[in-house]
């Protein structure tokens, strides 16, 4: 198989929680523990740190990666769900996995897969580990995809676990309290290995500390640890400022452990985190004339972070390209859009896209009108078509909306 055959494979034959859904959630480690094994445990042969959260933990952890590359180490960073291209959730120094060995892992791997029915996620994460291991990296940044305790991530004993937040998301699977979900994300706090934890919630606070405890595990809470206000990013967003809170004291804790990054170092690689890692769809400015944005944000409290700062903006009229996941709880977050916006609204092309017709359906019966477009593409041309000048176009409500916008822009 060429590389968009084995990636079509990689799609299609197997469940993938991003496409599909629940029906492609593994409630368990079996498989992963399994696969990691007949990879011969490469996990155990790398350092890494282990990022989770509800918001902010794709941000964090390209923030980290960036600050350790500057520092001169050789920085493996997997995240996911990816924008563009499979390869960009496998990183080294910023540059993407090579096709060749995506082919090669699956071909060498592939009666493996089939024969014990491994998730798109599990195989990806061991696609991942090999990689770091082989390439023989320094330390490795691994995102957690859902939750913690139970992510195929969580076999890593990393240096550092890192829990950016806790929100109302993917409930069918963590919860349906906060503190419920608290208690999943705390899952990858590992016995002696210290916790940052980024955002103080006076509600959670007991939750973590207790498992900390019980884990003999050094705690920090980045917002009270006197984190200085004078770093700045690259990243535009202004919600960044928690997740640059969050980063800076995962860096320094790591220096306490021996890691050698200067400050000099920590400035320049939060203030270069696109060029050093490729991230994209975080408050990225498309366009002028007319101003377009994009934002992966798709629970309550990222949406409601990135529609406040969208009302501070500059414009004549506001034009706002929506679409969501079919199991998105629209109640959670209708009331957070502004009415008087020209709405265009779609759906990404997955299996899990919630129909267009819901969702116009949904927006109209809440007093928010728009029109339904066959595509994000075909939205993006109905909005840059009717914008003038000095209007403004925004692109969100899923990860997937905006990946499909962005092979419009250089």
């Amino acid at each position: 198989m060429n590389y968009p055959d084995t990636v079509n494979w990689m799609f299609n034959q197997l469940p993938m929680y991003q496409s599909q859904g629940k029906s492609a959630y593994k409630a368990d480690l079996k498989n992963i523990q399994l696969l990691a094994s007949h990879l011969g445990n490469p996990e155990s042969k790398f350092k890494s740190v282990h990022v989770a959260g509800t918001n902010g933990k794709g941000s964090t952890s390209h923030m980290l990666a960036s600050v350790l590359q500057e520092a001169g180490y050789k920085v493996g960073l997997y995240t996911s769900p990816h924008m563009l291209d499979f390869r960009e959730r496998i990183r080294i120094n910023g540059k993407p996995v090579s096709k060749q060995f995506v082919i090669q892992f699956i071909r060498t791997n592939k009666e493996f897969f089939e024969k014990n029915a491994l998730s798109f996620f599990e195989m990806t994460v061991g696609m991942a580990f090999d990689y770091f291991f082989k390439k023989k990296v320094d330390i490795a940044v691994i995102e957690v995809g859902l939750g913690g305790r139970l992510d195929s991530t969580n076999i890593i004993i990393p240096e550092i676990s890192v829990i950016t937040n806790i929100g109302m998301d993917h409930m069918q699977f963590l919860g349906s309290t906060l503190e419920e979900i608290a208690r999943e994300k705390a899952g990858i706090i590992k016995d002696g290995i210290p916790v940052v934890i980024g955002e103080t919630q006076k509600e959670l606070v007991r939750i973590f500390s207790t498992k900390s405890r019980n884990r003999h595990a050094p705690i920090v809470f980045a917002d009270q640890d006197g984190v200085s206000d004078s770093y700045d990013t690259d990243l535009l967003g202004h919600y960044q400022q928690k997740n640059l809170r969050t980063a800076v004291c995962t860096i320094k804790e790591l220096i306490k452990s021996g890691w050698k990054v200067s400050d000099k170092h920590l400035r320049n690689g939060l203030k270069k985190v696109v060029h050093n890692t490729g991230l994209r769809g975080r408050w990225e400015v498309l366009a002028q004339n007319p101003k377009i944005i994009c934002d992966t944000a798709h629970n309550r409290e990222g949406l409601s972070s990135v529609l406040n700062q969208l009302a501070k903006e500059r414009f004549r009229k506001l034009h706002i390209i929506l679409g969501f996941v079919a199991d998105k709880d629209l109640k959670r977050v209708v009331d957070l859009f502004p009415a008087h916006a020209c709405y265009y609204f779609c759906s990404p092309q997955i299996p899990r896209a919630m129909p267009v017709e819901k969702l116009q359906e949904f927006f109209d019966e809440n007093s928010i009108s728009g029109e339904a477009c066959e595509s994000v593409k075909h939205a993006l041309e109905k909005a840059q078509k009717n914008a003038k000048t000095k209007d403004l176009i925004f692109i969100g409500g899923s990860t997937f909306v905006v990946a499909e916008a962005l092979p419009n822009f250089r």
